[in-house]
């Protein structure tokens, strides 16, 4: 293992604040590895731009990540994943990894009759990502799909909690329940803030994918595969910096994730 490469932060970012969720998963996993996490507040919500606008944002964020001296790119953050990751394998000169293929994995482990359903941002439904990675491992699995765009900003509000959320998922998920399928992936690095009360729409019978998570797990085993792990006595830190400020920000890191995140840096981006 190289020492120097070890010691380095493994970089996160996400359109918003919803990437957080795979920073508080990486610090419960890895808590002996830095995080520099980047949530790109002042072009949020990514999942209605195009795959031009999303690769150039992300490509200008994991730049960002590397003038931190970042030894990862984490892209925490499904439209991102789904259309600009073949361009950033290419162009960055270290490890890279998304959240589409880990939770494709844990999807098709979870399901129990072959049918799944996937929610997500415009952009990460239309892409078909999930799709794909789902019938790359089984083909026979049905997939049913829908963008839920509302939630996003909802969850940006803070709005964790409340009656307008639930409407919010009432009418978007009102025809998964009876099509059958019996597991549920959250494709949008927000949606596990909200995942008590999808679990409550939704019932017992049908089990959530949590992105994040799932995400995590990736993570540790790409630094594992690489040999850049931190070493396992260090104390991890974790540094967030935002493209431009939000009010809902600090409440939903601080109290549904449960993170310190401490003094929040403002980097500037080109709108």
């Amino acid at each position: 293992m190289d020492s120097t490469t070890s010691s380095r932060p493994i970089g996160v970012f996400d359109s918003g604040v919803g990437g957080l969720t795979v920073a508080a998963e990486l610090r419960r996993l890895l808590p002996h590895e830095d995080i520099y996490y980047i949530g790109d507040t002042a072009r949020v919500p990514y999942g209605g731009k195009s795959q031009a606008t999303i690769e150039r944002y992300s490509a200008e964020i994991s730049e960002m990540l590397l003038a931190e001296n970042a030894k990862m790119i984490v892209v925490a953050c499904n439209t991102a994943s789904a259309l600009a990751i073949p361009r950033l394998e290419n162009a960055l000169p270290i490890p890279v990894t998304g959240v589409i293929e880990p939770g494709a994995r844990a999807a098709v482990a979870a399901t129990r009759n072959g049918q799944v359903g996937v929610i997500g941002t415009r952009g990460t439904i239309h892409s078909g990502a999930y799709e794909r990675a789902i019938h790359a491992l089984a083909p026979d699995v049905r997939v049913t799909s829908r963008a839920c765009p509302m939630l996003v900003p909802a969850i940006e509000e803070g709005w964790l909690d409340d009656s307008l959320t639930d409407s919010i998922i009432a009418r978007y998920l009102g025809d998964l329940v009876p099509s059958g399928i019996d597991t549920l992936v959250l494709g949008c690095t927000h949606y596990p803030l909200v995942k008590s009360a999808l679990a409550r729409y939704l019932g017992p019978g049908i089990r959530l994918v949590d992105s994040a998570e799932n995400c995590a797990i990736a993570v540790r085993d790409l630094l594992t595969r690489h040999g850049i792990g931190a070493c396992e006595k260090a104390q991890g830190t974790l540094r967030v910096a935002l493209t431009d400020a939000t009010d809902g920000f600090l409440p939903v890191a601080e109290e549904a994730l449960g993170l310190t995140v401490g003094e929040v840096r403002i980097a500037a981006v080109q709108r």
